[in-house]
């Protein structure tokens, strides 16, 4: 068990009901199978993360497999890289977790995220890893305990990332391109915005570099009213555009372009 106390950084214990440090410092697994180690001071609210409709809603729409292709593509490099433990930074509903803890049978799989809605619905996804509610921001493993970290449309402590890593380990992201999801964005602004999907590049830290990068696109049609419902409460889209114009995008169904860029970033 490489988990450390979110208080002190000493190590965790397993004991009956949960996790106790050195210092006596104990956590409890809820009923569901998850740890929570997340004190209440490192909370910025009483329950931070996505809500349960946010989570229900990705829930509904990963589950009707519109991005399957991309959990099939994260979970085959995940499994070239062989790592004998990873972590899940950011694991939502566990959909995409499922996939990688598919593909990496043999290793000891981690997944955390801050939301307690999304946990409790994930872990029963695959009972056989360690779930946790925690920040990624102060991720409860040892330093240089993990090959492979994933995040995935997750925000991400870089300096974090490279404590966690082994050396020769790498962070495996995936992220939107500038052309991901451009026909909705479309419909709901009258500007669309411009981002570059490289930026991300500039903030990788000395120590880490870029090995692989590539491109995955495809056009989705988004026929039922539900899946159309269910992609805007998932995005931040969902509540920056006006009322109006998210009635409208769930009125009438259309093609969207899906393109995702998936970068494999190791610890030298």
């Amino acid at each position: 068990m490489s988990l450390i106390c979110p208080i002190c950084q000493g190590a965790l214990q397993r004991v009956d009901n949960g996790a106790v440090c050195p210092a006596n410092h104990r956590f409890d697994r809820a009923r569901q199978g998850y740890l929570n180690l997340l004190p209440v001071q490192h909370k910025n609210s009483r329950d931070p993360g996505d809500n349960a409709a946010m989570v229900e809603a990705r829930r509904r729409f990963l589950e009707g497999g519109h991005y399957a292709p991309l959990a099939k593509r994260l979970a085959e490099l995940a499994a070239s890289y062989a790592p004998e433990r990873w972590v899940d930074i950011g694991c939502g509903e566990g959909y995409y977790t499922a996939q990688l803890a598919d593909a990496l049978p043999d290793a000891d799989g981690y997944a955390l995220d801050i939301s307690r809605e999304a946990v409790k619905r994930a872990c029963k996804r695959a009972p056989q890893l360690s779930w946790l509610v925690a920040s990624m921001a102060r991720v409860p493993l040892a330093d240089s305990s993990c090959q492979l970290l994933a995040s995935v449309f997750s925000p991400l402590d870089w300096l974090e990332a490279r404590r966690l890593l082994a050396p020769a380990g790498g962070l495996l992201r995936m992220g939107p391109t500038r052309d991901h999801l451009m026909q909705l964005r479309q419909k709901l602004y009258d500007e669309v915005r411009d981002y570059d999907d490289q930026k991300h590049l500039e903030l990788i830290p000395e120590g880490m570099r870029l090995a692989h990068s590539e491109t995955l696109s495809f056009t989705l049609n988004l026929a039922s009213s539900e899946a159309r419902a269910d992609l805007l409460a998932m995005t931040p889209h969902g509540w920056r555009a006006s009322a109006e114009r998210r009635a409208a995008v769930i009125a009438e169904p259309f093609d969207v372009t899906v393109a995702i860029r998936y970068d494999w970033i190791e610890k030298l």
